[in-house]
């Protein structure tokens, strides 16, 4: 289990990852060998089971790529389970308060960094390889945290200053919703909490990361711009549809054409 992925955020280095939402290996396989720098598996909005995840996470990390696990919620027992699967590491949502950040970090990390329970399965090589995984927990482990929802926000500074956090997403949707403004990214209240979040992330140099959901570059290099460091780029599902979109209508295009000039 290398890959060193948490010295590279330590370092603000550029990273560009994707999202994994459905259960099947050969998905998980192919965008592993696209490139993608990390790549997430979403327990959170996706019918993927445990059993399905580690069948995922497998697949990811035998190709060469750091697999993340988004859980659905902020609980101990879920991020033991899917640290012992193999995940490099954690996207926790909802994440509102230093407490609960905290919460997270100790879940993820062996005593005395945490509270997480010793087992043996695939992360500790099925019990051959406990030690070697022990260091590398205390070193390699990432936790991430999403910033979705306005009391998120006002306790930002807190939250990114608890030990053991190595950045965070914010959670467009999610934030706008708790603003009364669902989906309404260029409503005033919705880039107000924006330059709040961007002030403090600066102020604290801390690793600002963001989902662009359609794969559109033009989105990633704004965010780039910005300062973002962390970009999820895309979702399987989303390159999946838009391909078939595009050749289709390209097809149709060809087809007018031909029948115009007839």
């Amino acid at each position: 289990m290398q890959n060193h992925l948490k010295k590279r955020f330590i370092d603000r280095e550029l990273t560009v990852g994707s999202w994994i939402q459905i259960a099947e290996t050969a998905v998980a396989e192919i965008m592993a060998k696209a490139g993608f720098d990390w790549l997430v598996v979403d327990m959170e909005h996706s019918a993927i089971g445990l059993e399905a995840a580690q069948s995922l996470i497998q697949v990811i990390d035998l190709s060469g790529v750091p697999p993340l696990v988004r859980i659905s919620h902020n609980d101990p027992v879920l991020i033991k389970r899917v640290m012992d699967a193999g995940a490099h590491g954690i996207i926790v949502p909802n994440v509102n308060s230093p407490q609960e950040a905290k919460a997270a970090v100790e879940a993820a990390h062996y005593p005395p960094d945490g509270s997480r329970g010793v087992g043996l399965w695939r992360a500790q090589g099925y019990g051959f390889d406990f030690e070697t995984y022990q260091k590398w927990q205390q070193e390699e482990i990432v936790v991430l945290v999403q910033i979705e929802h306005r009391e998120a926000v006002n306790n930002l500074e807190a939250i990114l200053q608890t030990e053991g956090i190595d950045g965070f997403l914010i959670g467009p949707y999610d934030l706008s919703a708790s603003l009364g403004i669902a989906g309404q990214f260029e409503h005033p209240d919705f880039r107000a909490a924006l330059d709040t979040v961007h002030r403090i992330s600066r102020k604290l140099n801390a690793l600002m990361g963001t989902h662009v959901v359609m794969p559109d570059v033009s989105g990633a290099r704004d965010k780039i711009a910005e300062g973002y460091r962390l970009i999820a780029f895309g979702i399987d599902t989303l390159f999946l549809g838009k391909a078939c979109r595009d050749g289709i209508q390209g097809i149709r295009t060809v087809h007018t054409e031909q029948l115009d000039k007839h």
